[in-house]
């Protein structure tokens, strides 16, 4: 029945008095009004949004400077109130000045002043907004350990989660370690139902990626590790899930420390167990199922083996589930199918695919990163993706339009489905250009986002990779020479306009913005661009040739830098690059030429030496080949290339690699050391 516009009017007089009245000077006036907001707001996130715009919370937390402690045990019971699952309410707390009175109240006379200011405060500890404290810092470190070392266990229980709210960094975790801190967790393990849970998420945040906490954890008399190993057959379930997550800490960052068989088993079942919680613990254990399996294809094959996928496909069915319980089992049917065959096909046995893909366009911006994740992990396999079981527009076309979602996660994710589908595949590629994928995948390419550079290069790579003529020419067409230069270049190799070129910027602005790109400063960008033109001149000389427009700017990007080569990755693409060049004819032979030796007589310092000198096999066999390319026999001018490869000293350090302990490199030298042996002098 709809509310009347008197009732209304009654309901705010009621609750502006009730607002006066919180700021009463009589104390039991307010003692009465901060008991009326507490109960009304508790659990109603509707009654504490009114009262947040009413301006309660500054009068409520006024009350906090009283000299009575029933006033104060109601004021911060009612901030906790404000703040409980509400970030909202917590930054009004914030706001309003409280947060450092509800500090000072743990060290109060009246006990119950103490418990309620830190009930109130674990409430705030609860969001991402509460104030995070500096381990490194004594003071901090001892007011943590006054925490811990409380008989209060609510106030304990505080210090475990500042610690949880709190430590990021490795340094944070060995400062806490080397305080007794991690000491005071494991006895906490003994203590209450509340102490167990705080401890054991405490421990997690601790152990996570330090091995020496790790270690330090498992050698405390094997006791530590026992106790937290009995907490998984807890009564209780949000118990068992935290102490999984402590177990998953510890073998992650230490996996010889849990190698048995039986402890793996048992955390997988356990958590798709607990899978079923209706509440918080069944929205939680999917993330600590990935975590567990993440990266692991054994734990995933006895994940598969306990038909967790079919699990997961029978929650997402229901048609209740909240956004968040939606994302994890999404992310962990993705991570279930990263490796494994078996798992993919049993995924699209099951057509779990027609619910991922409608999940594409869910509102949520989590669920839909989620459900990109998962079509890139089902994607990995070519004999799905050689079937055409991704070639529908339903799945391509929505993947395109997460191209321009306003969500960067959405965006990188979506590129990384992309990248997967488009691969090999002719009528792939088609589709995502006919979608309008292509220009998109250009736009990207110049975000300012790197790691949206990124995966937007990885996609184009892709799809330039086995594409016919005119699909490479499409896709040339849209980046242009200049943009695929500049992305290749390092930020202290900048690419060089024509001075016609700059004043006709500069008097069109919009060329301006359009014509000229900045050298790109991440290595991994330009690894990819340098993959990008790798598969562009790949088994086409009308390719070939491309390298040579507008003066060679991109053949002599390529050649600065593979001269100042920041990582392996990067020489070894453009090495394949200049190796599938010299596989064309005399001239395209003689500019790589150039490019190895820019100055008359300078081999010592040519990168290629480098290269085959170097710990890295790939970069190794990659300079192999150039040299394999820029020899072959039958070519006019081989024989020069070769002399003049022996007088930089390549073809002695080719030879001391007849023995390479890469097979790979063994085989292509053996290759090299023929060819240059038909135009032997005696020399070798």
């Amino acid at each position: 029945m709809p509310t009347s516009a008197s009732a209304s009017s009654s309901h705010h007089r009621t609750s502006s008095d009730l607002l006066v009245r919180l700021s009463s000077t009589d104390p039991e006036v307010k003692l009465r009004a901060l008991r009326e907001v507490k109960n009304q707001i508790i659990g109603n996130r509707t009654k504490k949004l009114y009262f947040l715009k009413l301006g309660a919370v500054p009068v409520v937390a006024a009350a906090l400077d009283s000299s009575q402690a029933e006033l104060l045990v109601q004021s911060a019971a009612a901030l906790g109130s404000f703040a409980c699952g509400f970030d909202a309410g917590v930054r009004a707390v914030l706001d309003a000045g409280a947060f450092p009175n509800l500090i000072a109240h743990l060290s109060h006379p009246d006990e119950k002043v103490v418990d309620a200011g830190a009930r109130s405060l674990r409430m705030i500890y609860q969001s991402k907004l509460a104030p995070k404290y500096d381990f490194l810092r004594e003071k901090n470190m001892d007011f943590i350990l006054s925490l811990l070392n409380s008989e209060n266990e609510t106030v304990t229980g505080l210090g475990a989660s500042i610690i949880i709210h709190s430590c990021e960094t490795v340094a944070e975790q060995k400062a806490l370690c080397h305080a007794g801190v991690l000491t005071k967790l494991i006895n906490l393990l003994e203590g209450t139902l509340s102490q167990k849970d705080a401890s054991l998420e405490s421990l997690a945040a601790i152990i996570k990626n330090n091995e020496e906490a790790a270690s330090k954890f498992v050698s405390e008399s094997g006791r530590a590790l026992s106790s937290v190993v009995d907490l998984t057959k807890d009564r209780y379930p949000r118990t068992r899930l935290l102490a999984c997550m402590c177990l998953i800490a510890v073998r992650n960052t230490s996996p010889c420390s849990l190698q048995d068989i039986g402890i793996k088993t048992k955390l997988v079942y356990l958590l798709l167990e607990l899978l079923d919680d209706p509440g918080q613990v069944g929205e939680e254990a999917s993330f600590v199922f990935s975590s567990l399996i993440s990266e692991k294809e054994d734990l995933q094959k006895l994940a598969f083996e306990a038909n967790a996928i079919d699990k997961l496909y029978d929650h997402l069915q229901k048609d209740s589930l909240c956004p968040r319980r939606f994302q994890g089992e999404l992310l962990a049917l993705a991570e279930l199918c990263s490796k494994l065959e078996a798992c993919r096909s049993r995924f699209l046995s099951l057509k779990a695919l027609d619910l991922v893909t409608e999940a594409l366009t869910n509102d949520n911006a989590y669920i839909r990163t989620a459900a990109c994740m998962c079509l890139r992990s089902v994607s990995r396999s070519l004999k799905n993706l050689s079937a055409g079981s991704f070639t529908n527009e339903v799945i391509v076309t929505p993947l395109v339009w997460l191209l321009y979602d306003p969500s960067t996660s959405v965006q990188v994710a979506a590129l990384g489905a992309l990248s997967n589908i488009v691969v090999d595949f002719t009528t792939h590629k088609s589709k995502v250009i006919k979608c309008g994928g292509l220009k998109r995948l250009v736009q990207l390419s110049k975000s300012m986002d790197p790691t949206l550079r990124l995966n937007a290069l990885w996609a184009l790579k892709n799809l330039m990779f086995l594409a016919d003529n005119m699909c490479k020419e499409g896709i040339l067409s849209e980046l242009t020479t200049p943009l695929l230069s500049s992305l290749i270049c390092g930020n202290d190799q900048p690419l060089f306009v024509t001075i016609v070129q700059v004043l006709t910027m500069l008097i069109l602005y919009k060329s301006l913005l359009h014509g000229i790109y900045t050298a790109d400063s991440e290595p991994s960008v330009q690894e990819q661009a340098l993959a990008l033109v790798r598969n562009f001149v790949d088994g086409s000389i009308n390719s070939v040739e491309h390298m040579f427009a507008e003066d060679g700017i991109m053949l002599n990007a390529i050649g600065r830098q593979l001269h100042s080569a920041s990582k392996a990755g990067i020489g070894i693409q453009g090495m394949y690059v200049l190796s599938n060049i010299a596989s064309g004819n005399e001239f395209h032979k003689e500019a790589v030429m150039h490019q190895l030796f820019p100055q008359a007589n300078d081999g010592a310092h040519s990168f290629i030496l480098k290269f085959l000198q170097s710990n890295d096999n790939q970069l190794r066999t990659a300079a192999v080949w150039g040299i394999i390319n820029l020899t072959v026999p039958s070519s006019p001018g081989a024989s020069s290339r070769v002399a003049k490869l022996r007088n930089a000293g390549i073809v002695s350090q080719v030879k001391t690699m007849v023995n390479d302990p890469c097979v790979d490199v063994k085989l292509r030298v053996r290759t090299a050391l023929g060819q240059f042996m038909t135009f032997s002098d005696g020399s070798m």
